[in-house]
């Protein structure tokens, strides 16, 4: 989502009131597009090799100081629960973070209704192992800085007695920046008070800063409880890794079996998410897709549900309104400000492909990694597992679950509504398996130092 300086008069400047200097770039970076990038992990045998390895990295960490005027390439740096231990965190530091960080995201499969074929014992290695203690990431706008900048990540780590990759993952570089079943996304992130740039149309009202970042009032006007000392909590926040590998051989056959035409397929696709794959939202282009629409940051997300209440024409039960439901009136009530969160999210491996049908095609090594961040991301993905995701009581849905990240059960079902009668699919099939997942504390620039400082 383009939203840097190049849009000039476009981006009223407000007020800055977050120390924007000593918040990790990734934070309020939009990903650029197109994009390519790098994630490494590495586990760290040595705590004097990992805290060695901080105090190469820090230099080149970028802060989000200027973000919306910024060049689009930075690299972050995030640490595990086992990686705080590892690299020598003192024990009351370590207890002062929330339990399920301590945990691990494996360890909460149960409260993430994670079972099945998402279950930890089907994840890919080393996810859930504890294995991973640093993730470094970098993110770019071109090819040529991405490759200069990850070998001079690389640098900082390599040779290095005590540190070991046990994952390193290319990301980016699809065609037209489209996800892995052939969407685009990353629209609609939520804008945050203090950051320094006015809301993009359809954002709403700036949401409290200490929703995203630690040592902020949230929306009940306190700030959240973060780690001590106050320096290794502060400014910064909570980040949610989930790797997804794509049923793209599922996908295709289910848009065939229930669509005739190459047109009712792509309705199809669209009723699912709420976007036509080219991101023009239905609401605004409901019988026809409208790519420059869908290109457009300035409209692609400048709607609200006020004349779609029964969802005929963006369903209840589609990802896009699940996910942030606006102003849906919910049979269950909840406050869609505090459960919003920042995506960063990462396509890997073979772009989308239409002809691939097979269930071979399933296994080409092909996904998403769903990166999140926020203040209190455990709870929040929690709920949102629980509760919008693989739940549909709020909406009035009874056990219908997302229909692009929900685990579906045998002959689960996703409605359309339509007059004069609606449309129920049967025999909606997972589209996005479970592989791994990890959470990450992303500290500020501060916390990075003192981590190094450590004796």
């Amino acid at each position: 989502m383009a939203l840097i300086d190049r849009q000039g008069p476009r981006l009223p400047r407000t007020p800055v009131t977050l120390e924007l200097d000593d918040i990790q770039a990734t934070v309020l970076r939009y990903r650029p597009e197109p994009y390519y990038g790098t994630h490494v992990m590495l586990q760290v045998a040595d705590a004097h090799a990992g805290r060695e390895l901080l105090r190469r990295l820090a230099p080149h960490v970028n802060s989000a100081a200027d973000w919306w005027r910024a060049d689009d390439t930075w690299i972050s740096v995030a640490v595990s629960y086992t990686g705080l231990e590892a690299l020598g965190v003192p024990e009351d530091s370590l207890q002062s973070f929330p339990e399920a960080f301590r945990m691990g995201m494996a360890a909460r499969a149960q409260d993430l209704l994670d079972e099945g074929d998402n279950a930890p014992e089907n994840w890919d290695e080393p996810f859930g192992s504890g294995q991973i203690h640093i993730g470094v990431s970098v993110f770019s706008d071109s090819a040529d800085t991405w490759r200069r900048t990850t070998e001079l990540a690389r640098r900082q780590y390599q040779g290095f007695q005590g540190l070991t990759v046990v994952l390193e993952q290319d990301f980016g570089a699809q065609p037209g920046d489209l996800n892995p079943l052939g969407y685009k996304d990353s629209i609609g992130q939520p804008a945050i008070e203090g950051c320094g740039v006015d809301s993009l149309p359809g954002q709403g009202q700036p949401i409290k800063a200490g929703e995203f970042i630690l040592g902020y009032p949230g929306e009940n006007g306190e700030p959240l409880p973060m780690p001590t000392p106050d320096v290794l909590g502060r400014n910064g926040t909570f980040v949610g890794l989930r790797k997804y590998q794509s049923r793209v051989g599922t996908f295709n056959r289910f848009l065939r079996a229930h669509s005739e035409t190459e047109e009712e397929r792509e309705l199809l696709a669209a009723k699912l998410v709420g976007r036509w794959r080219s991101g023009a939202p239905l609401t605004l282009a409901p019988e026809h897709d409208d790519p420059e629409l869908g290109a457009d940051p300035h409209r692609n997300n400048d709607f609200t549900y006020a004349n779609d209440p029964r969802g005929h024409c963006v369903p209840l039960g589609c990802h896009m309104r699940r996910m942030n439901p606006r102003d849906t009136k919910m049979a269950i009530l909840a406050d869609v400000n505090i459960h919003r969160i920042i995506r960063r999210s990462t396509t890997y491996g073979a772009p989308y492909d239409p002809d691939q049908a097979s269930s071979r095609d399933d296994e080409t090594p092909r996904g998403l990694y769903f990166i999140f961040l926020s203040a209190k991301a455990m709870a929040t993905l929690e709920f949102l597992q629980q509760e919008w995701i693989n739940n549909g009581n709020f909406m009035s849905l009874g056990d219908e679950r997302d229909p692009n990240i929900g685990l579906q059960e045998d002959g689960a079902t996703f409605t359309i509504p339509r007059n004069p009668v609606r449309r129920r699919i049967h025999g909606i099939e997972t589209f996005n398996v479970l592989r791994g997942g990890e959470y990450f504390f992303l500290p500020s620039l501060s916390a990075l130092r003192w981590l190094t400082d450590l004796a």
